[in-house]
C-alpha cells in the first residue's frame, strides 16, 4: 500500500485516498470516489479530489485497483482479558482486528470475571484506551457472574459504556428472566445478544450430531438445541417487543425462525419486535465432514453443522434474513486446544481470516461486493446503534478499510492474535485487508 508523506504547507490531521472504488452501502454508493479525511472525520468523498489545487501536497494514499469502504465492524469477539490473557489480550486481539480490516469490535464479557459491573467495565476501557489499536466496544452480562439467576443492573452498565448485553458462552435458559432482560432492551434501546442454545438438548455433546459425529465416535450437539432456543426468544421478543440479536446462527430451523420472525415484523401492526442475528464465517465456510479426524481446531459452539445448514446460512446472508456476518473470534492457547477433541475448549480465531473467507466464498457468488460490506459494515453499525460508524457520510467518524480484492494469500502463523487455533491454516483465499484506518490514523497497513 503506498502512501505519500505531509510536506510542508497542508493543514495538519488531514489525508487523502485516492483512485479507489468506494463501496457505501449504507449510502447507496459505488464506483471511482477521492475520500478526503480531516481532524478524523470524514470531509469529502468525491471524484477526482486529488486534483484540486488546494489539497495538492496533501498526505495521501494510493487506492487504485482497491475498494474503499467503511470501516469493518466485528460484533462478536473474545478479547479473554481479564483472566485470559495466555490466549489474547486487549492489545494483541485489536491488533489481530487491524491485520484483519476491522475498526470495530465488540468484546463479550464472558471474561474472568465476567463484565457484570460498572467498575469492571471502566476499568476494560480504560484498558482499550491505553492498548487498542481499533476501536474496542463492550458487551456486559445479562445475568450477574453469567450465571442465568438475576439479571444485571443495565441502566448502570450502559451509563458506564456498555453497548450491548449478552450472557454468549451461556444461554440465558430461564424464560422469565429473559422475557425481562427483553423488556428492558425495549425501555433503553439496546440489543440483548442470544446464545441460543437449549442445555438439556446439548448436553455433553461437542461436535454436530449426526453419521460424522457417530463415525468419530463423539457426542452430537443436536442443532434443535439451538432452534428450540431460539424461537424461543424469538416469541419473547415478540411479546415485549424487545431488541433480540441472535449469536452465530448455525442450524436451518434458525434461519427460518428468524425468517418468520421478520414476516411477523412486517405484517400488520409490525409489533413483533425487532430480532437481527449474525452468522460466522466457519459456519458458511465449513461443514462436519470437512473435520479432519479429532483436530480440535475444528471444535466449536455451535459446532460445523452439516451442508444443508451451510447452505441455508449462506441463503439467509444472500437475502437479507441473516443481518450481519460475525467472527466468533474465541482464541485459546495451542496446549487447551492439544488436549483432544473431547477435552478441548470450544472455539476458534477469526478475525484475520473473516474478510478473506468473505471475499472468497461469498463475493461475486452469494453476494455483490455491496452486501458484503454492507453484512461488515453498516449492518452491524445499526444493529448496536452506532451512529458515527459504518458509513463513508461527511462528519462520520474517519474509520475505513483499504481492501485488495484479487490479493492472494495462504492462511499461516504467525497470526496478530496470541494464538493460532484457526481451522483454516494452510487455506489458500483471494482478497483481504490492505490498510485500515481508524479515525484518520493508518493503524495497519500491508
Amino acid at each position: 500500500m503506498k502512501t505519500t508523506p505531509r510536506r510542508d504547507g497542508p493543514p495538519s490531521g488531514a489525508l487523502l485516498i485516492h483512485g479507489g472504488r468506494v463501496i457505501d452501502p449504507a449510502r447507496g454508493v459505488d464506483g471511482p470516489r477521492d475520500v478526503l479525511i480531516r481532524d478524523g472525520r470524514i470531509a469529502a468523498v468525491e471524484p477526482d479530489l486529488g486534483k484540486r489545487a488546494g489539497l495538492r501536497g496533501l498526505p495521501s494514499l494510493e487506492a487504485k485497483g482497491k475498494w474503499v469502504t467503511p470501516g469493518l465492524i466485528d460484533l462478536h469477539v473474545h478479547l479473554r482479558e481479564p483472566g485470559g490473557e495466555r490466549a489474547e489480550t486487549i492489545a494483541t486481539g485489536s491488533a489481530a482486528a487491524a491485520r484483519g480490516g476491522f475498526t470495530t469490535v465488540l468484546a463479550m464479557p464472558n471474561t474472568q470475571p465476567p463484565a457484570d459491573q460498572p467498575r469492571l467495565l471502566a476499568d476494560l476501557r480504560r484498558r482499550a484506551r491505553a492498548a487498542a489499536k481499533v476501536n474496542v466496544l463492550f458487551a456486559a452480562a445479562v445475568t450477574v457472574g453469567q450465571r442465568g439467576e438475576r439479571l444485571t443492573d443495565f441502566e448502570r452498565l450502559l451509563e458506564a459504556g456498555a453497548v450491548a448485553f449478552s450472557d454468549d458462552g451461556r444461554p440465558v435458559a430461564d424464560a422469565g428472566l429473559m422475557r425481562r432482560a427483553l423488556e428492558r432492551s425495549r425501555s433503553l434501546d439496546v440489543a440483548v445478544i442470544a446464545h441460543c442454545e437449549d442445555p438439556g438438548l446439548a448436553g455433553p455433546g461437542v461436535m454436530n450430531e449426526g453419521r460424522w459425529a457417530d463415525l468419530k465416535g463423539l457426542r452430537g450437539i443436536p442443532r434443535a438445541g439451538e432452534t428450540a432456543m431460539a424461537m424461543r426468544d424469538i416469541i419473547l421478543a415478540r411479546a415485549t417487543r424487545g431488541n433480540l440479536h441472535i449469536a452465530h446462527v448455525s442450524a436451518l430451523g434458525t434461519v427460518a425462525a428468524v425468517r418468520q420472525a421478520k414476516a411477523w415484523a412486517a405484517g400488520p401492526g409490525g409489533a413483533a419486535g425487532r430480532v437481527t442475528c449474525e452468522a460466522a464465517p466457519h459456519h458458511w465456510t465449513l461443514c462436519d465432514s470437512d473435520i479432519p479426524g479429532l483436530d480440535a481446531d475444528f471444535k466449536m459452539n455451535p459446532p460445523l453443522r452439516s451442508e444443508d445448514d451451510r447452505s441455508s446460512v449462506i441463503s439467509g446472508l444472500a437475502d437479507g434474513v441473516i443481518d450481519a456476518i460475525a467472527s466468533d473470534h474465541a482464541p485459546h492457547p495451542a496446549a487447551r486446544k492439544a488436549l483432544g477433541f473431547r477435552a478441548a475448549p470450544f472455539g476458534v480465531i477469526g478475525l484475520e481470516t473473516s474478510l478473506g473467507l468473505a471475499l472468497t466464498r461469498l463475493a461475486g457468488r452469494a453476494l455483490s461486493p455491496s452486501r458484503l460490506i454492507e453484512l461488515m459494515s453498516a449492518a452491524p453499525a445499526r444493529i448496536l446503534r452506532l451512529e458515527s460508524k459504518g458509513s463513508l457520510a461527511v462528519g462520520k467518524d474517519a474509520d475505513l478499510t483499504v481492501i485488495d480484492p484479487a490479493a492472494s494469500w495462504t492462511v499461516r502463523p504467525p497470526f496478530a492474535s496470541r494464538s493460532s487455533n484457526s481451522p483454516f491454516t494452510g487455506m489458500r483465499l483471494t482478497g483481504r485487508a490492505c490498510a485500515t484506518i481508524v479515525k484518520g490514523e493508518v493503524v495497519y497497513a500491508l
